[in-house]
């Protein structure tokens, strides 16, 4: 890992920048005290749609990945006969 400071890394943001695509984390210092971390960007299962979102800020990469079996374990609430269906037309009817 490496350090620097906001006026090195403003002088030579191209270097770090460079150091963070080869997979290194930077720690940017104000005065010698850490502020913020540079870290690799990592899009390996990404499709280029994802990539768009996330340049654009709309949309940020997980961190871990999903769990389709643990989320499939998830309980889920149950409404009796058609008493889900009933509110959800009651709810519409009262905007239209």
């Amino acid at each position: 890992m490496r350090s620097v400071n906001i006026a090195e890394l403003k002088n030579q943001l191209s270097k770090y920048l460079t150091f963070a695509k080869g997979g290194e984390e930077i720690v940017i210092r104000d005065r010698n005290l850490p502020v913020a971390k540079l870290v690799p960007f990592s899009a390996a299962e990404a499709s280029e749609e994802e990539l768009l979102l996330v340049a654009s800020g709309k949309m940020r990469l997980p961190k871990n990945s999903l769990n389709v079996e643990r989320l499939l374990k998830i309980r889920t609430g149950k409404v009796p006969g058609h008493g889900a269906v009933h509110a959800v037309l009651e709810d519409r009817a009262g905007s239209l």
